[in-house]
């Protein structure tokens, strides 16, 4: 009757998790909230910045009405971006490089969908866009709404563009535009004084975005602030963070900052040897911004001072990264969140690559990459199910001394030293292959999370792209119900299996725990299914494949050690007997 009322209560928690699965994700990964968030700055250097950049009319209002993009960007004065991989245009209004679209990246599954819009200018839905620009004491500045002249209309490689203004009191800024056959941008800013007195100038760069369109930030893949610091890449900031403490700014020199998401980036790199003032901020209404600016400088007639900055605005693609910090830029390959495995993670990527080029197809990539990954750690397996045997083989005589030393534990410890030397085995030697393979199957994981590789690549059949969740939906017939299935309830063709596969592990395993306990852990594979249903469709055909990869291994290795399931069997039975007796 017990045994009965806790496997009751066993499925009903159970129930109960799956349940409260998507309020939990929504109260640890919530998006971010519509209501205006103000700006508190709280120390003397922030409120300088603040105050250099609201003269600059940086901080937009955060009463602004919402613009159209199409509109916005028909307006005039602007030059056109014509690189290998970008495409767009930069406003002349207030200098600002506010329109780049990815010509290799769709925004959607639809071949139609056209390219990833990932800078769009300020007052637009997706606003996210850098301006360049100088402020400083002694004269008239550009600010927001200043019109410069460029000296072409088309910025491509090979065919920089200038940006000129004069403010006829003697003083001719410049920022030269140039830019590579991938992401980056450099802006060479120029002030010149050819007045009769010293002038102090400052040039800066920001990056203004909406965090209403940001990727949300998980303990496994970081979105929002990011930079390096003092030789460190900072990922502990969030937008939630600026918003509620106020600017932020990093500990040490920077070498690069701005904001990510999980496939996009848009970075200020400082000029080499600088120290300028850099960091982050809430603008209120949803809007963050990224700053540096360089150290005020004294112009004396006939002098100027040139800054060159970079602006990396594009996807987050390994080998582009790594060849930018190769280039000089420190840790910019750490712009990818790959935390503490990244020496498992890229050679597992390098191999998931060659492995797409091969046979052109991600899912397949992805079975035999886990094929791949699972032979190289069957010998680890092999050894830890040997060592298992072993210990099984004499758990006779750990049982007898145990039970003769029973009230003397040393002398106990000192029998069983003696018989594991004796029998050469090695009690540890079990557990350790397994945690060997923790990190290296850590790492596959996740690196089919960042990987930018996977983003819309098909498989078969109905799943059209391997990063979203799988389409097909059971719980309405695959669409032929009229409804939405909720969250927790899109059980696809690929988490049926994924369910079915766990269960069958479990019931290769021989278990030794009581049949309360084994009830309940049968169940478990079934609520998995559920937690993990609205994964990536490429994630579940990793753990499918991994779990049938197991099944295989499993049954191999018991059919090479039968004593080992033999033994298992038997004490599970014994188990069994007794729990039967006492009920």
């Amino acid at each position: 009757m017990d045994n009965q009322r806790n496997l009751i209560f066993a499925v009903v928690l159970c129930g109960l998790m799956i349940l409260l699965y998507d309020s939990a994700i929504s109260y640890f990964y919530p998006a971010p909230p519509e209501s205006e968030q103000t700006e508190r700055a709280t120390t003397p250097e922030q409120r300088a910045a603040q105050e250099v950049a609201n003269e600059s009319g940086l901080a937009p209002s955060v009463a602004q009405q919402a613009v159209d993009l199409d509109e916005a960007l028909a307006s005039g004065n602007r030059v056109a971006i014509d690189a290998p991989r970008v495409e767009g245009s930069i406003n002349l209004v207030g200098a600002r490089v506010d329109d780049i679209e990815l010509k290799d990246h769709r925004a959607t599954v639809d071949e139609d969908s056209g390219p990833v819009q990932l800078f769009a200018p300020a007052g637009t839905p997706i606003q996210n866009f850098a301006q360049f620009g100088f402020v400083g004491d002694g004269t008239q500045l550009p600010d927001a709404k200043t019109v410069w002249q460029a000296s072409g209309d088309t910025l491509s490689p090979g065919n920089p563009v200038d940006l000129r203004w004069d403010n006829d009191e003697g003083q001719r800024f410049r920022i030269r535009l140039s830019i590579d056959d991938n992401y980056m941008i450099t802006a060479e800013q120029t002030v010149a004084n050819y007045g009769e007195g010293p002038v102090v100038v400052s040039p800066f760069a920001t990056i203004t975005r909406t965090s209403l369109t940001a990727s949300k930030s998980t303990w496994i893949a970081h979105s929002g602030p990011i930079g390096t610091f003092g030789g460190t890449v900072d990922y502990g900031v969030d937008y939630d963070d600026l918003a509620e403490d106020g600017p932020v700014s990093g500990e040490g020199q920077a070498a690069w900052l701005g904001f990510t998401d999980i496939y996009w980036l848009g970075a200020l790199v400082p000029e080499a040897g600088s120290s300028p003032d850099t960091g982050f901020r809430s603008l209120g209404n949803d809007l963050f911004r990224a700053d540096l600016i360089y150290d005020p400088v004294t112009l004396r007639p006939g002098r100027q001072i040139t800054r060159s900055s970079q602006l990396f605005a594009g996807a987050k693609e390994s080998g582009v990264l790594d060849a930018y910090q190769d280039a000089g830029i420190a840790q910019f390959g750490l712009a990818i969140d790959w935390g503490w495995f990244r020496w498992f993670e890229k050679p597992i990527l390098w191999l998931l690559r060659q492995i797409f080029s091969v046979v052109g197809n991600f899912g397949v990539a992805i079975i035999l990459l886990t094929c791949c990954v699972r032979g190289l750690m069957f010998p680890i397996a092999q050894k830890g199910f040997s060592s298992m045997a072993s210990m099984k083989a004499i758990q006779p005589d750990m049982k007898k001394l145990q039970e003769k030393h029973k009230d003397d534990k040393v002398k106990q410890q000192q029998e069983m030293q003696k018989l594991f030397k004796d029998k050469g085995v090695n009690p540890v030697a079990g557990c350790l292959p397994m945690l060997l393979q923790i990190p290296v199957f850590f790492a596959l994981y996740k690196v089919l999370i960042l990987a930018i590789e996977m983003r819309h690549q098909p498989f078969v059949l109905w799943i059209e792209d391997l990063s979203a969740p799988d389409p097909a939906h059971v719980l309405n017939l695959f669409g032929l119900l009229p409804y939405d299935v909720p969250g927790f309830l899109a059980l696809g063709p690929l988490a049926l299996l994924l369910g079915f596969t766990m269960w069958l592990t479990f019931r290769l395993n021989p278990s030794t725990m009581d049949p309360v306990q084994q009830q309940v852990f049968s169940i478990m594979p079934w609520v998995l299914m559920f937690v993990m249903a609205p994964f990536a469709a490429g994630l579940l055909l990793y753990w499918n494949t991994s779990n049938l990869l197991t099944l295989a291994q499993q049954k191999y290795l018991y059919s090479k050690h039968p004593q080992l399931k033999a033994a298992a069997e038997k004490e599970k039975a014994e188990k069994a007997q007794k729990a039967q007796e006492g009920a």
